[in-house]
């Protein structure tokens, strides 16, 4: 398979990584807000709605080009690339997929735009990977669907304005589906603003007797199954973000093992770091062929769940170990809040728990090497 990129796509990292420079450069590793300003340039700059079709206002571009704008603008402004994920890769995804069509026509064109913010409302206390155990309700009464539960761990969850609500239309996990909840909605509010060891902001999501239309209903049932399969490419955006993240501190080492002097020579002709450098180039490369193995037979569509799952796997796992040796080579400097190394191993670490932690995926690796499911619940049969 032929993984060099055409001279389109060439051009498009070029000019994309032009228009992150001049627009997002002065800030880039300083931000501690979703970056709001960001949205609405890369909405100017057609740079939403990457894969999505043009007639629902998106570009109609292939996924592998969404993944190299991505690691363009991740190299340059992580927090930038934030706002890219979630204007291409994340939950805007299943609104466009299985929203109705006042949803795709009224509020879809909002996120767009860069006016409005969607996140996905997954994770509750009590069910974080174990999607089935939620807990959160929904029922229709009339014209509207009432839902009643919380939710936490929500990507830019104090500063979204809508988010993509799993929860139980009855007790079965068939009966598991989703609502897109406006944040003006009655009944509904958010807890006090909390940081994740990377700086991210997030915050508990309340429903009580929370009210929307019926039109936000984007599954009442089959959630899992449906929603499922879109999540491949929210995947591949985490996965590009590690990916270029760890790039950035590799080249960063590469620069300082080249014109840094200790005992009256640079410290790339040590040995020890030579071999440091070797093992995170082969590291690199080989998360870099496993991301494109995965995107590039998606063209507009879903990456194959399996090389998915590997490429997310290695390349958060790659990034975190990169990072970690690219501050170690920095020494001292590479630990100081002045530089953003720190920031690299911090950030890094954060994606191999968010969007299908490391542990899940070698499960669905697994089910995929042995054919059959294996149930992780306490006294399940494999089948």
């Amino acid at each position: 398979m032929d993984f060099s990129l055409t001279p389109e796509q060439t051009a498009l990292v070029e000019s994309v990584t032009k228009l992150a420079q001049r627009e997002f450069g002065e800030r880039a590793f300083t931000r501690t807000e979703f970056a709001w300003d960001s949205l609405k340039v890369l909405a100017e700059h057609d740079l939403t709605g990457l894969t999505l079709p043009v007639e629902l206002g998106g570009q109609g571009a292939s996924l592998l080009d969404a993944v190299l704008v991505m690691m363009a603008i991740t190299k340059v402004c992580p927090h930038s690339a934030d706002a890219l994920q979630a204007s291409n890769f994340g939950a805007i995804r299943q609104v466009a997929n299985f929203g109705s069509d006042y949803v795709k026509a009224e509020v879809l064109p909002r996120f767009l735009a860069g006016d409005a913010l969607v996140t996905a409302g997954m994770s509750e206390p009590e069910a974080g990977s174990a999607l089935t155990d939620l807990r959160t309700t929904a029922r229709i009464e009339g014209d509207h669907v009432v839902l009643n539960g919380q939710k936490c761990w929500n990507s830019h969850g104090p500063d979204a304005t809508h988010s993509v609500v799993w929860c139980r239309f009855g007790p079965s996990s068939r009966d598991i589906g989703a609502v897109l909840v406006p944040f003006d909605s009655p009944g509904f509010s958010r807890g006090k603003r909390e940081y994740h060891m990377s700086g991210e902001s997030h915050c508990q999501l309340y429903f009580d007797e929370c009210k929307v239309p019926k039109e936000y209903v984007l599954a009442d049932s089959g959630a899992l199954k449906k929603m499922l399969s879109v999540f491949g490419v929210e995947r591949m955006g985490n996965a590009s973000r590690a990916l270029a993240l760890a790039e950035k501190a590799y080249d960063m080492a590469v620069e300082h093992a080249s014109t840094r002097t200790q005992f009256g020579k640079n410290l790339c002709e040590f040995q020890g770091l030579q071999w440091k450098f070797a093992d995170m180039k082969v590291e690199l490369d080989a998360a870099k062929m496993l991301l494109l193995r995965a995107v590039a037979g998606a063209d507009a569509g879903t990456p194959d769940s399996n090389e998915a799952a590997i490429a997310k796997l290695h390349a958060n796992r790659t990034a975190f170990a990169v990072a970690n040796e690219a501050m170690q080579v920095f020494g001292a400097s590479g630990y100081s809040q002045e530089f953003p190394l720190e920031y690299i191993v911090r950030r890094t670490r954060g994606w191999m728990i968010a969007g299908g932690s490391v542990e899940i995926l070698k499960n669905t690796i697994a089910q995929s090497i042995f054919g059959r499911r294996f149930d992780q619940r306490a006294g399940a049969v494999a089948r």
